[in-house]
């Protein structure tokens, strides 16, 4: 008989306890653990300490080699610690266009003995936010009085920009959380009707959170249609991303979902710091991640509702279309649904 050190003995006792309810549960409890530090580590990479890298700003009336020149604006990229990437624009009405496309986030024209910046807090509250804070200390520091306006502020419910990605938030966590749902509790549904009921939630999901912080708390004034729709492709997009991983990976489905979505997504979307903002990496991959394009398209139909465009809409339907292509192809592989009867003979 093998002693307790036996390895023949070691390994009967590894078996028996991968095949016990105690290795799933050891295994949850470690990735709970990395998830919890990973969840507080990406928030605090890319939210703590916002700092820009490069901000573009529209110049007018000066020609760019001589404003670069100029002292107020070296003295603003010291003070920031990066470049004003600087764009003429033959007037102001055009400086002005270029803001609402989003093309720019302030504009500085530039006078004989001052100068004159105009930020946009709907652009990014956080930019123009620290371009008003330092403006008009780099001002005194050369002697040039600068004058600071907001052209575009944000609704007065709404003062530091926020609500936007809180309602994005939400819109991500509830379409994942009603995917598992559905799989737990609504577990023999079949493919083609687990991806109608998860349109169904999300555009009653949808609805839901436009109404309670539009006509509820007021919060903010939303295009009511479009800032649904918006939400509601948003939830869909979350819900069968879930999807598409519970069919590749079963019942570790969440890992996957839980990082793309919320550890990757959410710090990057450019909802609660400016993309300009952000560390290079998070900035530069945002907008191509769907709690970044929801962020994008949102922030668009509430505060540049005529200067909308296409790509973040592009962004959430591609990653809808291939969740539902991939959970489609694999769908016999997803947990659920019900045996299909055979006609007697």
């Amino acid at each position: 008989m093998g002693g307790k050190d036996d390895p023949a003995t070691e390994r009967r006792g590894w078996r028996a306890f991968r095949h016990s309810p105690f290795f799933p549960a050891v295994v949850v409890c470690l990735i709970t653990a990395a998830g919890a530090g990973l969840f507080a580590g990406s928030y605090t990479y890319a939210m703590a300490n916002p700092t820009p890298h490069n901000i573009p700003t529209a110049v007018t009336g000066v020609p760019p080699p001589e404003v670069t020149r100029a002292a107020f604006v070296q003295g603003m990229e010291k003070a920031l610690g990066a470049e004003l990437r600087l764009r003429h624009y033959g007037t102001y009405a055009d400086a002005r266009r270029a803001v609402d496309e989003q093309k720019v986030y302030a504009i500085l024209r530039e006078r004989p003995d001052s100068a004159e910046l105009d930020v946009s807090g709907a652009s990014g509250a956080t930019v123009a936010q620290l371009l008003a804070q330092t403006a008009p200390q780099v001002g005194r520091a050369i002697g040039t009085p600068v004058t600071v306006k907001d052209i575009n502020p944000l609704q007065k419910g709404d003062p530091r920009g926020l609500a936007l990605f809180y309602i994005t938030l939400a819109a991500v966590v509830v379409g994942f959380v009603g995917a598992i749902q559905l799989s737990v509790n609504a577990a023999a549904l079949n493919p083609g009707e687990r991806i109608a009921f998860t349109a169904a939630y999300a555009l009653l999901g949808g609805f839901a959170i436009a109404a309670i912080v539009d006509w509820g708390l007021g919060a903010l004034h939303l295009p009511f249609v479009e800032s649904w729709l918006i939400l509601a492709l948003t939830m869909f997009t979350s819900g069968m991303v879930f999807s598409m991983f519970n069919a590749l990976m079963g019942r570790w489905a969440m890992l996957p979902t839980w990082g793309l979505m919320v550890l990757l997504g959410n710090p990057s979307s450019g909802g609660a710091v400016s993309w300009p903002l952000l560390p290079s990496l998070l900035g530069a991959i945002g907008r191509w991640l769907p709690p970044g394009a929801s962020v994008n398209a949102q922030h668009t139909a509430v505060y540049f509702h005529r200067h909308q465009h296409f790509f973040p809409f592009a962004v959430l339907m591609v990653w809808a279309a291939v969740a539902c292509a991939v959970f489609w192809t694999w769908r016999h592989r997803h947990p659920g649904g019900r045996p299909t009867m055979r006609p007697a003979r």
